[in-house]
């Protein structure tokens, strides 16, 4: 699958099969994660790679929609400085977020991302010190619905180009 595929057939699963992800998948997805690009290569980002299902059922109950994190092969916390210092440490860390996503779809795992409304209880949960901060998870694992890693887009599921895109002025 090259990139261009990757990113049209994307999909957000948020139901997974009760099956682990192999060991050489999972480092595979992390670093690609690693890999991605940063604002002055700073790279600022830690990650949390979460395979216990007890920690991702209590973190699944930091956001109101993060309830797939329960269900999930892998998460993946992605910690940052304060995001209120410097606003690119959040685009920095939704780029991670993509590469990962993007990365897992070729090797045909589902993902979805989970806002972390409750940044303190993940703190405690996952134990993490009092300079980073949690704000995006990442699910992990293989699609229930398998068919739908294969499925062609649904026609008009996305606004056309032209609805989209404004050339040198608004």
């Amino acid at each position: 699958m090259n990139v261009s595929d990757a990113i049209r057939l994307k999909r957000a699963v948020r139901k997974f099969q009760d099956k682990p992800l192999p060991e050489d998948v999972a480092l595979a997805i992390l670093n690609a994660g690693r890999r991605s690009q940063s604002s002055k290569n700073e790279q600022t980002w830690q990650f949390i790679a979460i395979r216990d299902k007890s920690v991702l059922k209590a973190l699944s109950e930091c956001g109101q929609w993060a309830g797939h994190l329960a269900g999930a092969a892998l998460g993946v916390a992605l910690l940052t400085p304060d995001p209120e210092g410097k606003f690119q440490i959040m685009f920095d860390a939704g780029q991670a977020a993509a590469f990962m996503q993007l990365a897992a779809w070729e090797l045909g795992v589902g993902s979805v991302p989970a806002s972390i409304y409750e940044p303190e209880k993940a703190r405690q949960i996952l134990g993490f010190p009092s300079e980073w901060h949690l704000r995006i998870a990442l699910s992990f694992g293989y699609p229930l619905e398998e068919e739908r890693l294969a499925a062609a887009p649904k026609k008009g599921g996305r606004r056309s180009l032209q609805e989209t895109v404004h050339w040198d002025r608004w």
